[in-house]
C-alpha cells in the first residue's frame, strides 16, 4: 500500500470516529494556517532543518546535532486532543 493510500485510509477512519464539530473546527484552523501565509515559510523537501534541543518523554534535553552525528534523524510531532 503507497504512502498516499494510507493516508487516506486514516482520514477515512479519523471522519468515522471524530465528531462532526471537532473536524469542522480542525479543517476551519488548517485553512487559517494556510492563509495567514506560513506556507510561504514551512520547509520544502530538501531544505535542511534548524538545528534545535527539546525535552524527551524522560525530561531530558535532546540535541539534534548529537543525533544526527548517530545516523538519520526523523523528527514526529504530536499534537494530541483537540
Amino acid at each position: 500500500m503507497s504512502l498516499t493510500e494510507q493516508l487516506e485510509k486514516i482520514r477515512e477512519g479519523a471522519a468515522e470516529r471524530i465528531p462532526a464539530a471537532s473536524i469542522a473546527i480542525m479543517h476551519r484552523a488548517t485553512e487559517d494556517l494556510r492563509a495567514s501565509g506560513i506556507m510561504d515559510r514551512v520547509l520544502k523537501i530538501g531544505d535542511s532543518m534548524p538545528a534545535f534541543n527539546l525535552e524527551n518523554t524522560r525530561g531530558e534535553t535532546v540535541n539534534s546535532a548529537d543525533l544526527l552525528a548517530k545516523g538519520p534523524l526523523v523528527v514526529s510531532f504530536f499534537r494530541g486532543k483537540w
